[in-house]
């Protein structure tokens, strides 16, 4: 059984950072592109960063230049460094990545940010 597990949230101050990590178990093969999305409160999941097997990323918009994706094959983890905080970035975190056969995602980890 593949798993997902994330781990790194909490509550932050504004201008603060947090790093997520999201570590992949079971049987789930090789893995391609690797994400987090997030789903802030009253609002549709949206995608954050992608990275592929080979460490292509991106972004959205509103995260560039203070999100960082990364992720280690072997361990077959995924990171989310995250600085330069701000409450619009208030939302559960989700870790998702693709298997040969399907998308896996994780079960989410809470991000508040508020003084």
């Amino acid at each position: 059984q593949v798993q997902l597990v994330e781990s790194g949230g909490g509550l932050v101050q504004p201008g603060g950072s947090l790093r997520l990590s999201c570590a992949a178990s079971g049987s789930i093969g090789v893995i391609g592109t690797m994400a987090w999305y997030r789903q802030p409160p009253g609002k549709e999941r949206e995608l954050v960063a992608t990275i592929t097997s080979a460490g292509s990323t991106n972004y959205v918009d509103s995260v560039k230049g203070r999100f960082a994706i990364s992720r280690d094959n072997a361990k077959k983890t995924v990171l989310l460094q995250m600085n330069n905080l701000n409450p619009e970035d208030t939302a559960v975190y989700y870790c998702n990545a693709n298997g040969i056969y399907r998308s896996y995602w994780g079960q989410g980890t809470q991000v508040t940010v508020s003084s």
